[in-house]
């Protein structure tokens, strides 16, 4: 799987065209579908192995690994609240059997700041809904069977809710604005909707101002948000991690190839770029043993684990980014070269860091809970 996603990887990223080719050997494996609960037929699979997956597939095409973590985080929420109407997550289930059903949660929108009510407006149009607004960085925007889309209500008390919209609706169109440094591929462009119609039952968790309920098995409002931040959190940091490896794994073998003028031997030999290379591999074995040792705590409901995952999203993404950027450092302009994957390698774990939130907002809530922490008795 991995050599057929890196066969491709280089001729998606260079024209940011979307991998279908590489989605549908994803779903052709059954790895789509990895975290749908077994209640519904799906092999139930935990974070443990949402993270083993999308470590490797970011090792093969970051794109594609993108795409599907956001499938695999929907199915996992669903698993988890079962917020979803039976006939509507029937209906998903039955195409994903079909070929791939891509899925994803639409909640940024241009300009907006933390805690605002979202700009996109639902209008009751008789028994069900009308969504106006616009969705910014949509992964897998133009391949999206549905997009579960955050809106507010046009009542005097808005309120929040979850609307699942089908991917060719009427009145949705994708704005392709996705032209980033990195993770060209993941067609993550921003969705538009005019007056789309939602009927009344698929329109999820109308409460207050937070979107959801976490109704369906127990878990309340609030750990359901940070069950789920936990999620994302690890399973951005797998496919950065893949990244990173696969970086490792070319500048080895340029290092045991690359025999300059001046030497008789590769670089390889050299104790120098021996523990230069050492030294990406501590990095990497550190940020490997964070996320997994983690992910099973999660899956294990260790409340101290799911507060962990913040902070180790963002160590294991800075992990990640100073491996690849000391293999490139290594290799000199070879490894900023466009015949070689390794600028690739770096343009995409750069580009990782928009799906993690800001330093200050993680460090700032990690030193916030060690002073809690040491002002107890």
């Amino acid at each position: 799987m991995v050599d057929l996603l890196a066969a491709r990887a280089e001729e998606h990223d260079r024209d940011a065209t979307f991998p279908y080719q590489g989605i549908e050997a994803v779903h052709e494996a059954g790895l789509l579908t990895l975290t749908v609960s077994r209640k519904y037929g799906g092999p139930g699979g935990t974070l443990a192995d949402t993270v083993r997956v999308l470590s490797q597939l970011g090792r093969g095409d970051a794109s594609v690994a993108v795409v599907t973590a956001f499938t695999l985080l929907r199915h996992a929420e669903q698993a988890r609240r079962a917020d979803w109407p039976t006939a509507g997550y029937r209906r998903l289930l039955t195409e994903s059997r079909r070929g791939p059903a891509l899925v994803n949660t639409l909640r940024a929108e241009p300009g907006s700041q933390p805690g605002e009510l979202p700009q996109t407006v639902a209008r009751r149009d008789g028994d069900g809904w009308l969504l106006t607004g616009r969705k910014t960085y949509c992964t897998g925007a133009e391949a999206l069977a549905w997009m579960a889309v955050t809106a507010r209500t046009d009542e005097p008390e808005p309120r929040i809710g979850t609307f699942l919209v089908r991917g060719e609706s009427e009145g949705l169109e994708i704005d392709p604005t996705w032209d980033q440094l990195g993770l060209r591929a993941s067609a993550s462009h921003d969705v538009v909707l005019d007056r789309v119609r939602v009927p009344a039952e698929l329109a999820l968790g109308l409460g207050g101002r937070q979107p959801g309920n976490g109704a369906g098995n127990g878990i309340g409002a609030e750990s359901e948000a940070e069950l789920s931040r936990a999620w994302h959190d690890l399973a951005l940091s797998a496919v950065a991690i893949g990244v990173a490896r696969a970086a490792e794994a070319w500048l080895v073998r340029f290092l045991s190839q690359r025999t300059p003028a001046n030497l008789t031997e590769p670089l390889g030999t050299l104790p120098r770029y021996r523990c230069a290379l050492g030294e990406i591999e501590a990095q990497l074995i550190g940020a490997e043993e964070l996320v997994e040792g983690l992910a099973p705590r999660v899956d294990r409901g260790e409340p101290d684990a799911v507060a962990r995952t913040g902070p180790a999203h963002l160590l294991a993404t800075r992990a990640a980014t100073a491996a690849v950027q000391q293999a490139v450092a290594l290799t000199g302009n070879p490894g900023l070269s466009r015949r070689h994957p390794l600028e690739r390698y770096l343009r995409d774990v750069l580009s990782s860091r928009v799906h993690l939130a800001s330093e200050e907002t993680v460090l700032e809530a990690a030193g916030r809970a060690a002073l809690e922490r040491g002002a107890r008795p």
